[in-house]
This record gives C-alpha cells, structure tokens and sequence, in this order.
C-alpha cells in the first residue's frame, strides 16, 4: 500500500492550510490537538491499524455549510448558561494569569472527585493531557497497549515520540479485551490506555472487571482510564476508576468539560493521579498551562450547574433512543452506546458516503473497522437528529 506521511506541524508553517483548513485538522488527527503526523493511504484516508482506518473528505481543507454539524461529539447545549454569565462577567480580566483562581478550580475538582488536590493536574482540555503523557512516559521507548479501534490522541503522540503500539482487538461485544490486554504487556511496556466508555464504539467495558484489571495490572504498569463519556450515564461517578488513587494504584483517570459540560471551545480538562506520576509528568510539561482565566470561572460555574448536566443527559439519552428506533427501522443494527454518539456498519464506501451527506448538509464521521464500512454520528438536538435521520434514508436507502 502506497503511504503518504504528513507532518501537520510543517503545514502550517509553510501556510500551506487555509484557515478553514486549520479548523478542519483535528479531523484528520482523531484527537483535539495537532502534535503527530497523521499516515494517509493513497486514495487520502487515515490509517490507524491494518485493521482501522478513516475515510477523510477529498475537500478537507474546506469547511463545509452543514445544517447539522454531527462529526465531533459536542455537546449542543452548552455551554451552562451559568457559565455563560460567569464568563462574561470576568471577561474583562483576560489580561491577567489565573493560577491562583486555578487552584481553587482544582480544590473544587478535588471535592468532587474524593481526592486531595495533589492528585489533581489541569489542562486545556483532556486531549492535551493525554498528549503530555504519551510525550513524558514514551521519551525513551517502549511500547502502549491499548484497544483496537480506540480513540487515537495518546497512542499517536506515543508512535511519534518513539512508541510500539500494541493494538489489542475489542470482543465481539465491542467490549475491551482486558485478558488480552493484560496478556500483551511485556517488559517494554510503559502504559496502558483504555478510553471507557470507548471512541469510536461508544461501548461499555463491565465496571467489575475493570476494577479488578486496574487494580492488579496498575502494580506491574501505570493504566490511563480516559472516562471523557462517563457523564452521558446515569451512575457515571459509580463507573469511575478514580477511587483507585485512594488505595494507592498507579491509575491515571482523565475527564473532560468538553463532553457533558458543553464547553468543547473553551478547553479545560483534568486528570486524577499519583503525586508521584504527576511529577513525573510536569517535569517536562505543566499543568494548567493553557487555560484561560475565563474558562476556569466557567467551569467552576458549570460544576455548580447540576442542573444543565442532568438536561444534557436527558436530552442526548432522549436523542439516542430517536436514532436507535429510526436505524432499526431502516434496516440497521447498531452498537448500543453509551455516550454522545452512535456507530453503525454501512454498504457504501465511507468516502463516497461522506460526500452524499456533506450534500445534505450533514456531518458525520466515517470508519473502516475490521473490514467493514461505519458511520459515526454526534448526538445534537432532536431537530438535527431528525435531519440526519431523514438525510440518511435518502442516501442510504
């Protein structure tokens, strides 16, 4: 197979991406920031595993007209309108740095989490904690588990920073594969990442093997739990691995604002870990750099909002359910999700596919796993739901 690598970071400083193209790249990367390359093959389409790949746009550097803009997993409701108004009000004060009303974010977080705030780091956004990881954990080598398909922020980061990555098939169930997993680790191993509930599949690994495959395997390695989704269930803080901090295993637990907070374009983000593997991780890279003072008084004031997030859980469970009877009934089976999106296997090629619902003036996201063709698609309002439900039957049917 022909391969072509791009080095994203080199486009832009030749200029050679418009700026709507620019605004387009975390599409081509899987993830939120630009920091590896992205592998094409040579009909354009992002390779992850021999197994896995992604079908982009011909016209990806143009940012299409959409009516229902379902490609991204964001949250159609946010922000909090209490965040809003916190924002607002201390707008003025965008000239100044915010880390002393950063720890008070953290101290908050920390409550919240049953943790001491010395196992708190911040971020613009859990991506870019994700990134800082693999760069920090994989500066000498070695090799990250991890399943396959998964969401692909940390592991690209790991292979361009010098990592293998050892890509462990889901079960049948779509489920992670943890005696697998745990069979793979070898001496080499320096982390592994499980994303639950995952992305792309939106499936669900049992919470009581979790529990049990955290907190043996985090004796022999360190296990990264990305829980960006965890918020869209209804016992969600239940699913958590975080109380694992407290009995002293090396997990690190990722969350988000982006997800059920709505707040995707403001970036802030946090991990919850060991002391000692947050030290490990700042020496190189700080927490909480990048996050603006404004966003950190949004996020206080969207924890607060229990309100918003209980509305945004309801709304996105509601708009799950409208698309899972409306695929059923078109013909289609699903995997059960639960997060913000769906993903179901198509017939026709996912470049084309893309094209025709692009012409419809919706966006999804398309895949190719284990041979097989897939939509992805972002649960927005019920009125884009219905668009996209009514612009699939017209392509696909």
């Amino acid at each position: 197979m022909k391969t072509t690598t791009i080095d994203r970071r080199a486009w832009l400083k030749r200029g050679a991406l418009t700026a709507a193209g620019a605004v387009m790249l975390p599409h081509l990367s899987f993830g939120e920031t630009p920091k590896a390359p992205v592998l094409l093959d040579a009909n354009g389409d992002a390779i992850y595993t021999p197994f896995f790949k992604e079908f982009l746009p011909d016209n990806y550097r143009e940012l299409p007209e959409l009516a229902a803009k379902l490609n991204a997993n964001e949250n159609p409701y946010g922000p909090s309108p209490k965040a809003i108004t916190a924002l607002k009000e201390v707008a003025t004060k965008g000239n100044r740095y915010a880390w002393f009303e950063l720890f008070d974010l953290m101290g908050k977080i920390a409550d919240a989490e049953g943790v001491d705030v010395k196992n708190i780091m911040m971020g613009p956004g859990s991506s870019d904690l994700l990134e800082k990881t693999a760069m920090v954990m994989f500066m000498k080598g070695g090799n990250v588990v991890s399943a396959d398909p998964s969401y692909m922020s940390l592991i690209r980061v790991a292979e361009a920073t010098g990592a293998t990555w050892k890509a462990v098939p889901c079960k049948e169930d779509w489920a992670h594969d943890l005696k697998a997993m745990e069979a793979a680790i070898d001496s080499e191993t320096k982390l592994v990442y499980i994303c639950n509930p995952n992305n792309p599949t939106g499936a669900m690994t049992d919470h009581e093997e979790m529990v049990d495959f955290c907190s043996r395997v985090s004796e022999k390695v360190p296990v990264f739990v990305d829980e960006a989704y965890l918020g869209f269930l209804e016992d969600g803080a239940k699913k958590s691995m975080v109380s694992l901090v407290n009995q002293g295993k090396d997990v690190i637990i990722a969350r988000t604002f982006s997800k059920i907070h709505g707040m995707a374009g403001l970036r802030v983000g946090y991990v919850v870990a060991q002391e000692a593997t947050l030290e490990k991780i700042q020496k190189i890279t700080r927490g909480g750099m990048g996050i603006s003072y404004t966003s950190i008084f949004a996020a206080v004031a969207s924890m607060d909002d229990v309100e918003f997030q209980d509305t945004s859980r309801k709304l996105n469970a509601e708009c799950r359910e409208y698309v899972y009877k409306s695929l059923t009934k078109m013909g289609f089976e699903y995997i059960p999700s639960s997060t913000s999106f769906i993903i179901f296997p198509i017939e026709m090629e996912g470049k084309a596919f893309l094209e025709k619902m692009t012409a419809e003036k919706v966006g999804v996201r398309a895949f190719e796993i284990n041979g097989k063709n897939w939509c992805r698609v972002s649960m927005g309002t019920m009125e884009e739901m219905k668009l996209f439900t009514a612009a699939l039957e017209k392509v696909l049917i």
